[in-house]
């Protein structure tokens, strides 16, 4: 059976990645002297603390090729293939590590990296569609190829609370969060072509702005592959997450309605109080 590996920014919970077989390739997190794996040694909101303490963003780095050549050599041995998921290539180089560590390996026919041109569970969605391929026992060629068709379809965005993360990471001038926090603004960024790109600000409290946000894509919604949708967070409000949820089902489309946490990676960059709602359109 192929095996399906990704990088730790698909965001994925640890029930979701054990129900699917999925590995990790963590990337990681730099506070100032101290390197740490994303998922485990330190929390998003110990993150938020340091950044908060040290008034900067933390520097992340790609997952290692030790780390990479360490997962991909036993399913290797065991004579499988394997189907790679990275954050878009425009935001990291762990596609590219991926595509190494396969070389150095002697693998790259057997090891298919597969660019999500996304980030978070936008890479998720991806992922799980891979899985429950490979489990149906697909070769990794037709899997590569139905997660690239879906690739343009995969719907991610998100809005955040607060811009101070976003411009202290060099996503946003100083003008733009001055304002921003001046004037209650929660910008929505979306992800298209593997890029962020700002969207509609919304003005107000959180609580109502996640509510705007979710049905203002109601047509999309309902047009939507019905499989599962995803509310991916980086420290919400427990409300505000059961209300986004709560609408989501009252829509009575999708067969599941996934909530994750954001691994510490997003989080760095995004702060806390961001929320998105992910999906795969419709054909």
């Amino acid at each position: 059976m192929v095996k399906i590996i990704a990088d730790s920014t698909c965001d994925l919970s640890r029930e979701l990645l054990e129900k699917y077989d999925v590995d990790i390739l963590p990337l990681y997190i730099i506070l100032g002297d101290r390197e740490y794996e994303d998922g485990s040694g330190i929390s998003p909101d110990e993150i938020y603390r340091w950044s908060d303490e040290q008034r900067t963003t933390p520097k992340t780095s790609a997952c290692s090729l030790e780390k990479t050549l360490e997962t991909f050599r036993p399913v290797l041995d065991e004579d499988r293939e394997i189907v790679c998921f990275s954050i878009s290539d425009s935001m990291s180089t762990s596609g590219n590590v991926m595509r190494m560590a396969a070389e150095e390996l002697g693998a790259s026919d057997r090891v298919h990296v597969v660019n999500s041109e996304n980030l978070s569970t936008g890479i998720g969605l991806m992922v799980i569609e891979a899985a429950i391929l490979a489990r149906q026992g697909r070769t990794a060629a037709e899997i590569v190829r139905h997660v690239e068709a879906l690739r343009p379809r995969v719907r991610a965005s998100f809005v955040v609370d607060t811009l101070v993360y976003l411009h202290r990471g060099g996503r946003c001038s100083g003008l733009a969060a001055l304002l921003g926090g001046t004037l209650k603004l929660h910008p929505r960024i979306l992800v298209e072509n593997g890029r962020m790109i700002p969207g509609k600000k919304y003005r107000g409290r959180m609580s109502h702005v996640l509510m705007h946000y979710a049905t203002e894509m109601e047509n999309e919604l309902r047009a939507a592959k019905p499989d599962r949708v995803f509310i991916t967070h980086s420290g919400c409000d427990e409300a505000d997450v059961e209300a986004v949820r709560s609408y989501l089902q009252s829509l009575n489309h999708f067969s599941e309605i996934l909530i994750t946490r954001a691994g510490g990676v997003i989080s760095s960059h995004c702060g806390p109080g961001t929320l998105g709602v992910l999906f795969i359109a419709g054909e």
